[in-house]
């Protein structure tokens, strides 16, 4: 049996009742987790999918109010385990670095803040002081 999609029939490729291309729109925009993009995504090389993975934009993606709700919950967990490994760590130990936020649509990643070297905060301490040639 023809499953349809949107109310359409998809034999209206077929008869000529509806072109190739708004077939093609109608696939590229089904949801990720639909069958015929796992099949798609099951037939992909261990190289290919490690590809896809390394230029994965995930903020580019859609996501409903449910995924919305998930990736907080993620980052609230992730939160508190940085919390408890902060407060069970020894006081002159490193401290490991906040999490970051999974990344959502629309937001790209966080910017790394630059540190400040040895050879930096002399260079600053020289032009505070007039050093500036």
């Amino acid at each position: 049996m023809l499953r349809y999609y949107h109310g359409v029939d998809l034999l209206d490729v077929h008869r000529g009742e509806m072109s190739w291309r708004r077939l093609r729109v109608l696939i590229q925009h089904l949801p990720s987790e639909s069958a015929t993009w796992t099949a798609l995504r099951n037939e992909l090389t261990p190289q290919q999918l490690a590809e896809q993975a390394a230029k994965g934009q995930p903020e580019k993606g859609r996501w409903s109010q449910q995924e919305q709700l998930l990736a907080s919950a993620v980052d609230a967990i992730r939160r508190v385990e940085w919390v408890l490994l902060c407060s069970n760590i020894e006081q002159k130990s490193k401290r490991p670095d906040a999490p970051e936020p999974m990344r959502r649509p629309g937001a790209g990643p966080r910017k790394k803040t630059a540190k400040l070297t040895d050879k930096s905060a002399n260079r600053l301490f020289e032009l505070l002081q007039g050093g500036a040639a």
